[in-house]
């Protein structure tokens, strides 16, 4: 006997998602908003000085503030108290129990550097309303750290040293060639610094303190990166990065008595960082292994790596090692799991998770898997993606999808736990994470593919992933919407603008729609990445008919289907004037505009209550135009 049940009808009860397939009935819960959001966003860690507790950034107050939790676990203890303002932890003081940490104001990217004493006093070691200060490291006896600023110049940083008990300080480098403060030597003489040439060509060199002689590391033809990264514990070698004669950048060092380079690692993907534990005893490195970070830890004498505890289905990032060497913090997520905090101890090989950041009222099942895809462009060009696809999906389904767009330009997406997409996915949405030509990790021959192209070829990709989400049966291809933030709030207008049929609404978070005004008011500490950002887009001096032709604002008047516009009020990056006037000009269509202005943030969000009901209008508006009514 041959059974045949088919219900394709999705009645929403109660919260609860029924879907019924050959027979089986399934229910995946709808979280709400605020359910969502009462996960934990946490970050960063550092050792007390006693190895007794680790510090960490968490927005659990609704703000991010600094955060303590003993080694061997319990509950957390908020430091700072911010209601405002994000706080970000930088580190414990390595000789005492005090804490820097740094914090801007409402999201202006403006810097400044502070001390929280045991007493929970605070100091602003580095007050400015104008100039940005941004720590470095601490030096090798813990009695100073290094730190850079531009109040000097507010186009170039000059570093600094500040001593932690007299806070006294001495620039110890004036920098008026525009130069990128890059790793300090432990024993003071050395500082490296990097210099952007382009997006894919950039040079490195190396400051003696005791002679004042700067010299050049990176003699090259073409277009080559080197980027410095972390000099050997004992500061007689300088280890950078550079992808030279290959499309991935690898590990070399230069060793300063020499002059010799030499390869110390090569994998098939971009190596993304690596340094050494206090001691130089471990080696660690992250490499971008398709969009997702995998870490490595090697005994540095004998080159022997270390085996990483086996957690399934988890990313492990973050590596912080404590300066005796006998433990190390980690954060593990995944795509259905938010960062939690984990301490491990190299001499028994056991670890412990020490935070809890999942809502307990979310079962991660009812949450969308992830995938790395890939789909052929209209050039034949591979395009990686990363698929969400809902769980409450059945046999015979056709959901809405949106196509999403990272930041940049040369952002990625990656695997991990995104709560705005998971969100989505939860309510019904396929989501496609696309990595546009002109996205990192995938070679710098891909990374290049976009420059002078913008909003043409790259655009053409985001349009090509229609096809893939229809190819998939589960996704309705007449109910595609596209979303992105900062450039991929870009990519939504010009999909909107130049592409006028493809997609059904957009939604753009802290988007440029006028790239003469963006590129002409970039913030003054921007001015080293200044030519890189002209020769990758155009200059508005001298290319002003092509970057009109990319920008959305000049072709407004081609918009017909529905816009939401996120902005915060003070974001330094995408002034609120460029939402400002998109938003007018696509009202002037007679065409749905929704705009929300966010008056404490900055280029993103770093408030909950911001998040939620940034989140919650978005889904709201896609549901508007995207869901059927019997959805």
């Amino acid at each position: 006997m041959t059974r045949i049940f088919k219900l394709t009808i999705i009645v929403l009860m109660g919260g609860l998602l029924f879907a019924c397939t050959d027979g089986k009935h399934r229910k995946v819960e709808r979280y709400t908003i605020e359910q969502m959001m009462n996960t934990t966003t946490i970050f960063g860690s550092d050792f007390s000085k006693d190895v007794s507790k680790i510090l960490f950034t968490s927005d659990k107050s609704g703000v991010f503030n600094a955060y303590e939790i003993p080694i061997e676990g319990g509950d957390a203890q908020q430091l700072t108290h911010s209601d405002s303002s994000a706080i970000y932890a930088i580190s414990y003081c390595p000789n005492d129990n005090r804490l820097l940490f740094q914090s801007d104001k409402d999201g202006n990217e403006i810097w400044n550097i502070y001390i929280r004493d045991t007493d929970g006093s605070v100091r602003n070691l580095t007050p400015s309303a104008e100039a940005r200060s941004t720590f470095m490291r601490w030096s090798e006896d813990g009695n100073s750290f290094y730190y850079m600023s531009n109040r000097r110049d507010p186009r170039f940083f000059d570093v600094y040293e500040m001593n932690i008990n007299s806070f006294e300080e001495e620039m110890i480098y004036e920098n008026n060639e525009g130069y990128s403060p890059g790793p300090i030597s432990n024993n003071k003489r050395y500082i490296a610094f990097g210099r952007t040439i382009t997006t894919n060509n950039s040079d490195m060199y190396l400051y003696d303190t005791q002679t004042g002689k700067m010299s050049y590391l990176s003699e090259h033809e073409g277009d080559i990166v080197f980027n410095p990264v972390t000099f050997s514990s004992d500061s007689k070698e300088l280890y950078y990065l550079t992808n030279e004669g290959r499309e991935f950048t690898y590990l070399k060092k230069y060793i300063i008595e020499s002059a010799e380079m030499k390869v110390v690692e090569k994998t098939n993907w971009d190596i993304l960082y690596s340094y050494f534990s206090r001691n130089g005893t471990y080696r660690v490195v992250g490499i971008n292994n398709d969009a997702k970070t995998e870490v490595r830890i090697y005994e540095n004498a004998s080159g022997e790596e270390i085996a990483l505890p086996e957690l399934p289905n988890a990313d492990i990032t973050s590596i912080k090692i404590s300066p005796d060497e006998a433990y190390m913090t980690f954060y593990v997520n995944g795509d259905r799991s938010p960062n939690n905090l984990y301490v491990y101890s190299f001499a028994n090989g056991e670890f412990k998770r020490l935070t809890n950041s999942m809502n307990p009222e979310i079962d991660p099942e009812h949450l969308a898997k992830s995938k790395v895809i890939r789909y052929e462009s209209f050039d034949g060009l591979e395009i990686p993606a990363i698929l969400y696809k809902p769980a409450s999906i059945a046999e015979g389904d056709k959901a809405p999808a949106l196509v999403w767009v990272h930041g940049g330009p040369g952002g990625q997406s990656r695997i991990g736990y995104n709560p705005l997409l998971q969100y989505l996915a939860n309510h019904g949405y396929v989501v496609l994470a696309v990595n546009n030509r002109g996205s990192s990790g995938y070679g710098k021959t891909f990374f290049g593919l976009d420059d002078l192209k913008h909003g043409q070829d790259d655009l053409q990709d985001c349009i090509e992933a229609k096809k893939f989400l229809a190819a998939t049966g589960y996704a309705d291809h007449e109910r595609i919407g596209i979303i992105g933030g900062s450039y991929g709030g870009y990519m939504v207008l010009a999909a909107l603008a130049f592409q006028p049929e493809e997609f059904q609404i957009g939604i753009d978070i802290f988007g440029v729609s006028n790239w003469l005004r963006t590129l002409r008011s970039i913030p003054p500490y921007w001015e080293s990445f200044r030519e890189a950002l002209y020769k990758e887009l155009g200059n508005p001096e001298t290319d002003e008919e092509y970057l009109r032709s990319i920008s959305p604002l000049f072709h407004a008047e081609k918009i017909k289907r529905p816009l939401m516009v996120l902005q915060g009020a003070n974001d330094p990056r995408v002034l609120k004037v460029e939402s400002d006037e998109i938003v007018e000009k696509v009202k002037a269509n007679n065409v749905p505009v929704e705009y929300i202005v966010f008056d404490d943030e900055g280029h993103g969000f770093r408030k909950k209550e911001n998040r939620i009901r940034g989140y919650k209008a978005i889904l709201d508006f896609a549901d508007r135009y995207l869901k059927d009514e019997v959805e």
